[in-house]
């Protein structure tokens, strides 16, 4: 019982945490620790794509239309936009997976991500204060957007919409087309990823992927729900705030989990 309790705090927190600019991967891993119940890469990912099917959800509209209409010049540049930085994500991130990089097991190198991205959040929004910001994504932000996203997946607790969000800010657009981009990329990528680990987790034939996949299920529901409820309000929040709170957050949290290290 106890097992399966944890599987839907995992989920709670993945739905939480895998849009706001606080890392959902960083703080899975110090829910683990903080847990003592170490789950596989499988798992961890595979419920990240549960928190990116109510990005699917909520978007429908806007999914459908480029489907539809992809020819429309609007429609079609945005997702080559897309397509672009998706590509170079996922090529970047395949170089560094075939170079032998692995998630960390302990939160520690999390928690000084963590106090960084609080600075760079503080940073950013003093830098942005007297911009005027465009409704609209150009390629070098699409590019720079893929580029931040591989930052955010090699080093866990860097928080991939926080990056993503932010670098497309500094790039001059404005908070709301830069949350709709990442939102949206966020789609293949998560889902390619969850792919890429289930073929892993095929291969290993050590793994038992029945009891896995049940797990998975149930936190790949809870994320989903959760993250649903957290990107409406967030796609409301961005409209006419800064993300100043989460910096906070961030800096709050980084420096009480430091204490923890060194005190226990």
């Amino acid at each position: 019982m106890r097992v399966w309790l944890d599987t839907m705090i995992y989920g709670i927190v993945e739905g939480l945490t895998e849009f706001l600019p606080i890392s959902s991967t960083g703080h899975l891993i110090i829910t683990e620790n903080l847990l003592r119940d170490t789950r596989s890469e499988f798992f961890l990912v595979g419920i990240q794509a549960g928190a990116v099917l109510a990005i699917v959800l909520i978007y429908r509209r806007k999914l459908l239309d480029m489907a539809f209409h992809l020819l429309k010049p609007a429609n079609r540049d945005y997702a080559l936009k897309l397509t672009s930085a998706f590509v170079i994500t996922g090529a970047l991130t395949l170089t560094a997976k075939r170079a032998g990089f692995t998630l960390p097991e302990s939160a520690l190198p999390v928690t000084w991500a963590t106090l960084i991205g609080a600075l760079v959040i503080f940073s950013a929004e003093h830098a942005l204060r007297h911009r005027q910001p465009r409704e609209s994504i150009n390629w070098p932000t699409a590019v720079i957007i893929g580029l931040a996203q591989v930052m955010a997946a090699v080093f866990p607790g860097t928080s991939r919409s926080g990056a993503t969000i932010i670098a497309a800010m500094l790039c001059g657009a404005s908070r709301s087309a830069a949350a709709e981009f990442s939102f949206l990329l966020s789609i293949p990528t998560m889902f390619a990823a969850t792919a890429y680990s289930l073929l892993g987790l095929h291969r290993k034939t050590a793994v038992d992927f029945h009891g896995e996949f049940g797990h998975f299920t149930v936190g790949f529901i809870v994320s989903t729900l959760v993250a649903f409820l957290v990107v409406r309000w967030l796609l409301g929040y961005v409209r006419s705030h800064s993300f100043i709170p989460f910096a906070w957050y961030r800096l709050a949290l980084g420096l009480g989990l430091l204490a923890w290290f060194y005190m226990r």
